[in-house]
């Protein structure tokens, strides 16, 4: 039970308020209203989609494309730096760190200066988390917001996209801090990608965001996961992260008992109305963004400054988004490791991108 506590804090933490609450509030047929069944299958489509492409090499191929024209530390950190932004937009935050950090780790295994290291770990994790806040699929938040308040695609990109252009600016500017030592990187990888299976894995990821943007019910979407596993490899099945799934069905238990107990939800719709931005980056600061997104939700109606402030949120403190730390737990494994100074160096910068975002949306 201990192991399982670490390995999945977040997830037993989850458990325990729901559990809790339904001492406050026993279990009524209203229960069944507080899930969000459509986020839900929406998540676990997008996961055997993902964990699909990786299974034929979509990943490394895409890399070793990218690194053909590499030469110094400097510009394969910018590589990987921007890889992270863009494909954490279709395949998640945590997927891109996942996909490109520990391939990082391998090249810049021959360079001597630590600093380099940590600096282009912290970049890409900032910047996987800032790139995927460009997308209602970039993160279970912005899939669950989406939703949750109806936004359409033009009021998400309204709203994210200046904050979005800024995040980008930033990203690249820090690189020049980066030192631009000569660099070669040889990860070449040469299985060849099956058509078929890729085609199939391609089809699953168009239903996914046709059922994200309302087009095809999640119904027909859960259906094309299941049928597409079972036909090209229903190991996918396997590699789910059931462990986020169950946390969000915790948190949408909780969050429905809370919403129920009248003083408190009077209290938090007072408090958070007009103050969702600040509020909803402090909340993520202490329980990370898809918690505070998951319950504060049910006491706002202002869903784009919600969105704006758990996506912002997910800078600041290495728990604001729990894709950060898949970056660390990668880089605390390293021979050369200096978990004091990667913590440091990622929350200096953390703070050196938020605060510029924050000013930037009070201003608009």
């Amino acid at each position: 039970m201990l192991k399982f506590i670490k390995s999945q804090p977040v997830l037993a933490i989850s458990f325990l308020a729901a559990v809790i609450t339904m001492f406050i509030i026993p279990p009524d047929m209203e229960y069944i209203g507080y899930i969000n069944r459509t986020v839900l299958i929406e998540l676990f489509a997008l996961m055997i989609a993902i964990a699909g492409f990786r299974s034929v090499g979509i990943f490394d191929k895409a890399t070793d494309l990218m690194l053909k024209k590499a030469g110094t530390v400097r510009r394969i950190a910018l590589i990987f730096i921007l890889l992270c932004y863009f494909s954490s937009m279709l395949v998640t935050n945590d997927v891109a760190l996942i996909t490109f950090v520990p391939l990082t780790l391998m090249i810049f295994s021959g360079v001597k200066d630590e600093k380099a290291r940590i600096l282009t770990i912290v970049l890409e994790t900032s910047a996987a988390n800032l790139g995927s806040m460009m997308t209602p699929v970039g993160n279970p938040q912005n899939l669950y917001i989406y939703d949750h308040y109806k936004l359409t695609a033009m009021d998400f990109i309204r709203t994210m996209l200046p904050s979005g252009i800024l995040s980008l600016v930033m990203v690249i500017l820090l690189t020049f801090l980066i030192p631009s030592q000569v660099c070669t990187a040889e990860n070449e990888h040469s299985s060849e990608t099956k058509p078929a299976p890729t085609i199939g894995y391609g089809v699953l990821f168009a239903v996914c965001l046709l059922t994200v943007f309302r087009v095809l019910p999640d119904w027909a979407c859960l259906i094309a996961a299941v049928v597409i596993a079972a036909i090209f490899d229903w190991k996918l099945l396997l590699k789910a992260d059931y462990a986020l799934l169950a946390t969000f069905v915790c948190f949408f238990v909780f969050v429905g008992n809370i919403a129920r107990i009248e003083s408190v939800n009077s209290f938090f719709r007072e408090r958070l109305a007009g103050h969702e931005l600040g509020i909803s980056i402090l909340l993520s600061q202490v329980i990370s963004n898809v918690p505070a997104s998951l319950m504060l939700s049910s006491f706002t109606d202002n869903g784009t400054q919600l969105l704006l402030g758990v996506d912002l949120g997910g800078l600041g403190t290495i728990i604001a988004s729990l894709a950060s730390l898949i970056s660390f737990q990668f880089y605390r494994k390293t021979d050369t490791a200096q978990s004091g100074k990667y913590l440091l160096a990622f929350t200096v910068v953390s703070i050196v991108m938020l605060i510029p975002l924050i000013l930037l949306n009070i201003i608009i």
